[in-house]
């Protein structure tokens, strides 16, 4: 298939329509969008029915790191700070230490049982270390289970905030892989500077964000919605 923008725009548009419709039908069989959105991508790749042939490899960590901007962004979005604040100690070292835990024992367990190296093995237990969040958020709203105490809170709390630690994990030790002559006390200062720096500037221009919405006088409402994209990003 030639690439073309109607292409892009036609065949796009049929493969979300597809997953979305797909994604609404599975709650009932209790499988995850996820797994289904995955599923028709691939078959719609070169090596299923579909036949689409992508291979850019920068084209693809473009879309990545765009469509990792608005998952983190609606992970925030969607917590609602009067429901975690009660649990916001436990969700934040579930969100830092405990991800960073799951990172290294599942890094070493992959160790054990294959013939990657160290830093390679870490590098798959940084990747799969987060809990997705939007697997979690569609779980327990859509079952409406009813978990005691706070523990429904820190779920989401945990599962929202996550995905920095494993970021700066799977950019550590991604670097390690690929220069092999670095040490691995090389990265402690990487991770020290964006686990700190960047949670310290993230609040403040958080802030800054929600000064800027709530203060703007802005003559179209449906502005709105691209100031929140361009402080998003």
């Amino acid at each position: 298939m030639v690439l073309t923008v109607e292409n892009i725009l036609l065949v796009g548009s049929l493969l979300l329509l597809t997953s979305i419709i797909a994604g609404k039908t599975s709650y009932r069989f209790g499988i995850p969008t996820l797994v289904l959105f995955l599923a028709i991508g691939m078959l719609a790749g070169s090596e299923g029915i579909g036949g689409i042939h992508f291979d850019d490899p920068q084209a693809a960590q473009f879309i990545g790191i765009v469509s990792l901007n608005f998952i983190l962004f609606s992970g925030g979005l969607d917590t609602n700070w009067k429901s975690v604040r009660p649990v916001l100690r436990e969700g934040v070292v579930l969100s830092s230490l405990g991800v960073l835990l799951t990172a290294v024992l599942l890094g070493t367990f992959v160790w054990l049982i294959t013939d990657f190296t160290i830093y390679e093995s870490m590098l798959v237990g940084s990747i799969v270390s987060s809990t997705d969040a939007a697997a979690v958020f569609s779980i327990l709203r859509s079952k409406n289970l009813a978990l005691k105490k706070n523990l429904r809170s820190t779920l989401e709390l945990e599962s929202g905030s996550n995905d920095p630690m494993a970021y700066v994990l799977t950019i550590a030790f991604l670097s390690l892989v690929v220069d092999q002559d670095k040490e691995f006390v090389s990265i402690i200062p990487l991770f020290l500077k964006q686990m700190v720096l960047g949670g310290i500037g993230g609040f403040l221009f958080g802030w800054l964000s929600k000064f800027i919405i709530n203060h703007i006088k802005l003559v179209f409402e449906g502005l709105y919605p691209v100031l929140v994209m361009a402080l998003m990003f």
